[in-house]
């Protein structure tokens, strides 16, 4: 069974060490919050809310989330702070899952085309963008598939080099040009590449310049344009990278990104060093863009497919 087909014991280990800073987090803040209670109140769900906010869930998310546990103790007339843990859990994913089509069982990453599936990743400078395509171009070959990579961020030699590196480690090519070079082009040559060369997946790397977002969108539209050339239907998937650990400024990215250019799927990297964790849950709660893949740590196997189930178990459990 390949890689991203199940989640397996030693990737929920993976999963636990990873979010421990969070879970400790919101462990010690719930327990504060039920200190002398023994049934779900109003003063409890202030505290709550408290939590959440404090723990980069985000109002907005929040705010749906107590409604859902006031509705619940409504419903059942009595529920006590000892299952406050579980009740979290299940209205959570529940929440999340009322938007998010993707089976956590499987990878929906990839599928069989007779072209290759090309992603088109974006995001802005340090959150770990070329790592997160090292990573995945890693996985996909262990998957058995035939990878490109595409070095379209242009204005950065350093971007140009580790993406380069990472293809030496992985070993899988990497399609670059001068500094300076147009984007589109790059892109053009990979996808030609690819396509010429029978590969499975195309994995394309962009500048993420938000500081000047009219010249970011145009820029992305043209890498876009000029990959239809080649292949139709590309980019299959438009991947957003982000860094966890920046919390609330993690979402902001996320909007302004959003604002600029279609995003299909979210990446979110550095889970393992940080206690913001819960800003996953917001981000996939307010996009409604799923959160395809989460950073939990250096190593080419610690990226893994987001198994919302298993996230929130993770992260609330006792």
């Amino acid at each position: 069974m390949g890689f991203f087909s199940f989640f397996s014991k030693e990737k929920k280990e993976t999963l636990d060490k990873g979010l421990e800073k969070t879970k400790q987090s919101v462990f010690e803040k719930i327990t504060r919050a039920v200190a002398g209670k023994d049934r779900v109140d109003d003063d409890v769900l202030d505290n709550l809310e408290e939590v959440l906010v404090t723990s980069d869930v985000g109002v907005d998310t929040t705010l749906k989330i107590i409604e859902r546990i006031e509705q619940r103790v409504a419903r059942d007339k009595y529920v006590s702070t000892s299952e406050l843990n579980n009740i979290l859990r299940e209205e959570i994913v529940a929440l999340l899952e009322e938007y998010d089509n993707v089976d956590d069982n499987t990878s929906n990453l990839a599928p069989r085309t007779s072209s290759p599936y090309v992603i088109l990743v974006v995001g802005v400078n340090g959150v770990g963008k070329t790592t997160t395509i090292g990573k995945l171009a890693y996985q996909f070959k262990q998957e058995g598939k035939k990878v490109y990579l595409g070095a379209a961020d242009t204005f950065r030699a350093a971007a140009v080099e580790q993406l380069v590196i990472w293809g030496e480690r992985v070993g899988v090519p990497v399609i670059k040009q001068q500094m300076g070079s147009d984007p589109a082009s790059v892109a053009f040559d990979t996808v030609s590449s690819a396509k010429a060369n029978g590969a499975d997946v195309v994995i394309i790397d962009t500048a993420g310049r938000l500081h000047n977002k009219v010249n970011l969108m145009n820029e992305l539209k043209k890498i876009k344009d000029v990959m239809k050339k080649v292949l139709p239907d590309a980019p299959n998937e438009v991947l957003l990278v982000l860094d966890g650990s920046t919390g609330q400024n993690a979402f902001e990215q996320a909007k302004q990104f959003a604002a600029v250019t279609q995003i299909s799927s979210l990446a979110i990297t550095k889970l393992d060093g940080t206690a913001k964790g819960g800003v996953v849950i917001g981000i996939s709660d307010q996009l409604k863009v799923p959160v395809k893949y989460i950073g939990l740590g250096e190593g080419m196997e610690d990226l893994q497919i987001f198994n919302r189930r298993e996230f929130v178990d993770s992260l609330f459990k006792n």
